[in-house]
């Protein structure tokens, strides 16, 4: 099959982000059968699907090499659920790889194990991994962005950047729950450029977002060390002292992690008490 462009700009990425339930699933649903029902049918596809030439992904019917042969895998720990997902490096990318909190330059199509294409677009968009669905969040880091090249007339083009396929369990995107043209509990594939990479810092404190995951679980909605209600990556204060977090760098050297006024092996901006 070949994939086409399904929508325009003005609704792009209604889909790929993270969202709320469309459906009220009342019935208990088995998150971990139904990660061993996805995996079995993401194999199924890898092993009956190939890469042609043209870049789209094909039905095998004479022998050709299986996307299986190619891909690798990595598994997410979610509530206490394994789920693995699968990518195909077409290409690597040159520069710096994201981490789980950063932001992305990319172009993209989504679509079902069926061929169905529920999302598109070929203009470069930037996302925040923070807010999008899971798979994009862990699948991106695998990857690395491109080069960017200035024209004459100071327009500007990407060259070199990561280019790859995505191959999600439905646990590491809107699991039991229907959205848009997607089916509850569907699988999914996403063919992307990674064109560019942006280290964030969402609350502006000079400390990288990625530094205020505290615990180190890929998850930085978690760490909240004022307890008011906002994590870290997205308080200016985040230790509730009145004094914000990039007015705590007490020698000046941008490094927040070694001011330490009470020498109690907590960094001023975490500690209400220095």
């Amino acid at each position: 099959m070949k994939i086409k462009k399904l929508i325009l700009l003005s609704i792009l990425s209604i889909i790929v982000f993270s969202c709320k339930n469309d459906d009220d699933n009342t019935e208990p649903f088995d998150a971990a059968a139904q990660a061993l029902t996805d995996d079995n049918a993401l194999v199924e596809y890898l092993q009956s699907h190939y890469l042609n030439d043209d870049g789209g992904i094909w039905t095998i019917t004479n022998g050709e090499t299986a996307l299986m042969n190619s891909v690798e895998s990595k598994v997410v720990l979610k509530d206490d659920i394994s789920y693995k997902y699968y990518f195909l490096k077409q290409q690597e990318g040159v520069t710096t790889s994201p981490t789980v909190v950063d932001s992305v330059l990319t172009t993209y199509t989504g679509m079902l194990l069926d061929s169905t294409v529920f999302d598109s677009t070929s203009y470069l968009t930037w996302f925040s991994l923070t807010d999008v669905i899971d798979g994009w969040r862990y699948g991106f880091t695998n990857f690395k962005g491109g080069n960017r090249v200035l024209r004459d007339d100071e327009s500007f083009y990407y060259e070199n950047g990561g280019e790859g396929i995505l191959f999600l369990p439905s646990g590491l995107a809107y699991g039991n729950n229907s959205q848009g043209l997607i089916p509850q509990s569907s699988p999914l594939v996403f063919q992307f450029t990674l064109n560019d990479v942006n280290d964030s810092d969402h609350d502006n404190d000079g400390v990288l977002s990625i530094l205020e995951d505290l615990d180190n679980d890929n998850n930085v909605k978690n760490d909240d060390t004022d307890e008011d209600g906002f994590p870290n990556y997205l308080d200016n204060d985040d230790d509730g002292d009145g004094i914000l977090t990039k007015d705590e760098d007490a020698n000046g050297d941008g490094n927040l992690f070694n001011d330490d006024t009470d020498g109690d092996g907590i960094p001023n901006f975490l500690d209400k008490d220095n």
